[in-house]
């Protein structure tokens, strides 16, 4: 076995924090993966992981060789790119986040299509609607609505994304139709809520007459997955606040219609991160050209199917 393996090995349980979701990561048994690191740590003299039957912590060690085995790893990628035409030949795994939304709607149609023009890469999509962090979780590229926290990352946009207040028509007809962000207040409307680890209190950002404002919500859905805001709207328990690319088929059909449209919420900026790192990787760069371009053009083409009261 390969020193060089055993590294990328240890590298994907630090990230990942198990030896048996780094053994799947990688697609090697867990008695591999165990191995791997048994072998690193007689080689360096060092124990490199605490574990108990329930976890798996790095101790001082781990901690101190994870920053050098990160570097010995995009050494060996940058030699490589020097005797390799990589960027016509790309290979190895990509690691790409993106919310439940976006990542079913709009990333995951186009892997197909870029794993069949790039043969020898692999792409290891995850799908989530919480915050993520790059680093910590080993991830090449991660797509996004809103805007950052970590001014330590690149930033590419993609696009401005239109959306809207929606509820279903049952809705509507049993609680009315608020013309804008007060009424929602006022009236007490039924708000489904995206939460958020750690989130304490819920705002939508709307557009008056005096410019953009937070208004606070409440309800008593929440979730931290937004397709099932979508299937609570649709059901006729609330108003939702959604990207139109991800309903635009339910506002054409009118199984969901526009709600408050006296206060529309702000756009919302759809973008993607990566590490100063990772953006020399060509198949990071490769990829993101290649989706980029696809996803702009289907967000486009919703938004323009449907068209919202003014």
């Amino acid at each position: 076995m390969s020193y060089l393996d055993n590294i990328r090995t240890f590298v994907r349980v630090y990230e990942l924090g198990s030896m048996s979701a780094a053994g799947r990561d990688l697609r090697i048994s867990p008695a591999v993966t165990s191995s791997r690191i048994s072998q690193l740590e007689v080689h360096l003299n060092v124990r490199l992981f605490q574990r108990t039957t329930r976890s798996l912590t790095p101790t001082e060690h781990g901690r101190a060789f994870y920053s050098g085995a990160c570097e010995i790893l995009e050494s060996v990628e940058n030699a490589e790119a020097q005797v390799v035409n990589i960027t016509e030949y790309p290979k190895g795994s990509l690691y790409v986040a993106a919310p439940l939304g976006v990542g079913r709607r709009l990333i995951a149609p186009q892997v197909p299509d870029f794993l069949q023009s790039y043969p020898e890469v692999n792409v290891r999509l995850r799908l989530t609607d919480r915050k993520v962090d790059l680093t910590t979780e080993g991830l090449d590229l991660a797509f996004f609505l809103g805007q950052p926290e970590d001014s330590n990352l690149r930033i590419r946009k993609i696009s401005d994304v239109e959306r809207v207040l929606c509820a279903a028509p049952a809705y509507v007809d049993a609680r009315g139709l608020p013309r804008d962000g007060n009424e929602i207040i006022a009236q007490g409307h039924e708000c489904l809520n995206l939460r958020f680890p750690g989130a304490t209190e819920f705002h939508w950002r709307l557009q008056t007459g005096e410019g953009p404002r937070k208004f606070r919500v409440s309800g008593r859905f929440e979730s931290d997955d937004g397709d099932v805001l979508t299937d609570w709207a649709l059901g006729g328990h609330g108003i939702a606040l959604k990207p139109i690319f991800e309903i635009a088929e339910h506002l054409e059909t009118g199984r969901l219609v526009p709600v408050a449209v006296e206060t529309p919420p702000e756009p919302i900026q759809m973008a993607c991160l990566f590490t100063h790192r990772r953006r020399q990787d060509p198949k990071t760069r490769l990829f993101m050209e290649f989706v980029i371009e696809r996803i702009a053009a289907v967000i486009g083409e919703a938004e323009a199917r449907v068209q919202l009261p003014r």
